[in-house]
């Protein structure tokens, strides 16, 4: 089986990831052989080549409805890609926040940038914002709904119909948006 391997000084056990387009990465703390991680991945073959299948069946029925998936570039933590990354999502999120709260008036707490593997935002109950790095590379209607959603979160810290309605002031066609969202950027 082809894969690629990466040694990580922050990991602490040998992980296996596969991605959507097939391929297999095998993670591994410095001090664990090259030798260890293969039979790792060896003894979890068949579990690797579950979700590839799980996979290339999820992309087939999403290319029978027509779902085209958008890959976002992914530079390596800590390069310089990824720090300009960070500071165009930081500047993105300030510039639009002061555009939307002209409207909205809210009080929100500090605006922070991080690398989410799961959220494109998220509001504490403090009313700090975050928002993930890769709002950079989303088209800005999408960028937009994803920054105008978290600032309403300062007044509604739920999915109510009257935290809904507060988007909806800001961006009207926010269900589309959201479905896109979820459907095509991963």
């Amino acid at each position: 089986m082809e894969y690629e391997l990466k040694e990580s000084a922050r990991a602490r056990h040998l992980r296996i990831t596969v991605h959507p387009d097939g391929r297999v990465v095998v993670t591994k703390p410095r001090r664990v052989s090259a030798a260890v991680a293969e039979r790792f991945l060896a003894e979890r073959r068949e579990w690797v080549e579950k979700a590839r299948e799980a996979f290339r069946k999820r992309m087939e029925r999403e290319r029978k409805v027509g779902i085209e998936r958008i890959l976002l570039p992914k530079p390596r933590r800590g390069s310089k890609a990824y720090k300009e990354a960070v500071e165009k999502a930081r500047a993105l999120a300030k510039a639009r926040l002061t555009h939307f709260n002209a409207a909205y008036g809210f009080r929100h707490g500090t605006i922070s940038i991080r690398n989410q593997k799961t959220r494109w935002g998220s509001c504490s109950a403090a009313g700090n914002l975050s928002f993930n790095y890769r709002i950079a590379f989303l088209p800005p209607r999408l960028a937009d709904y994803v920054i105008v959603h978290e600032l309403c979160h300062v007044k509604e810290h739920n999915h109510s119909e009257r935290f809904w309605s507060e988007v909806a002031r800001s961006v009207p066609e926010y269900k589309a948006l959201r479905k896109e969202l979820r459907e095509r950027y991963r």
